[in-house]
Formats: C-alpha cells, sequence, structure tokens
C-alpha cells in the first residue's frame, strides 16, 4: 500500500547578478504551480544581494503527483540510490542541475561547481513500515503515473 508523499520543498540560490525569476519559472514547472513558490530577497554575509528562490507543496496527493514531473530516468535513478539519499526523518533528498533544469532537462546532480536545486520529500512511514519498502512503492508509484 502506497502511502505518498507529505510534503515536498525545492530550493534554489540566485545571485544578485542572475534572473532570480528564471529560478522561480523552473521551480514553478517543476512542481506545476505558480501560487507555490517563493522569493526571499536578502544580503549575504558581506552584502552583496542573495535571493531565495523556493517551491513547497504542502498537500499530500499534489505533493505525491509532483514527483512524477522527475520522469521515469530521474526516478529509477533515485530507487537505485535510495540508501545514500535518505535521512533518519524520512526525507529523501534530490538535488538537481539548476542549469539543466531552466534548460527543460531533469539531470540529478551532487554538489560542486555548478548551481543546484535542492529537494527534499517527506515521505509518508508509519511505526511498523520499513522505510524503503515505503521509498520504492512511492517513487514506483510515482514512474507509473509519467507512464499512463
Amino acid at each position: 500500500m502506497c502511502m505518498g508523499v507529505h510534503h515536498v520543498s525545492w530550493q534554489s540560490t540566485a545571485s544578485g547578478l542572475e534572473d532570480e525569476y528564471i529560478h522561480a519559472a523552473a521551480l514553478s514547472w517543476l512542481v506545476d504551480d505558480d501560487d507555490a513558490i517563493e522569493i526571499e530577497r536578502m544580503n549575504s554575509y558581506h552584502g552583496s544581494a542573495l535571493h531565495i528562490v523556493t517551491a513547497e507543496l504542502k498537500r499530500r496527493g499534489q505533493a505525491t503527483k509532483s514527483l512524477s514531473r522527475l520522469g521515469v530516468d530521474v526516478l529509477n535513478k533515485l530507487k537505485s540510490e535510495l540508501s545514500t539519499r535518505m535521512d533518519d526523518d524520512n526525507v529523501l533528498h534530490i538535488r538537481l542541475d539548476l542549469i539543466e533544469l531552466i534548460a527543460g532537462r531533469l539531470v540529478l546532480t551532487v554538489p560542486g561547481n555548478r548551481p543546484t536545486v535542492k529537494g527534499r520529500a517527506k515521505l509518508e512511514v508509519y511505526p511498523g513500515q520499513d522505510v524503503f519498502t515505503v521509498a520504492n512503492e512511492t517513487l514506483d508509484k510515482a514512474i507509473n503515473d509519467v507512464l499512463n
């Protein structure tokens, strides 16, 4: 029985030299909801402008469905890397290449030289359930949603 996702959040950081609305458009496409986007404008420690762009889906159904936006290839890769992507709070950590996302391509990545979008999907896991079983079922459902 697939329980799904409590909530999903995505975050990217734009410097004051970047167009934060391009980040917002990419995250909006990712979650399929313009209203889920927030832009927080601030200054860095050294005083330069900084924009934190977030997208958060708090409704379970919408959050679960949004995983299918990642596509079959990314979802299958997440399944194969679950042991390194799940934390003790039942959160699946996802990092996408921001430049690829802006270009309309979904590419999993790791922190490094290229800008990224950090995603967190909090899974619904209840006592007696195995987190990896729930994660696999949730990702399988997302894959099925892509294919159907």
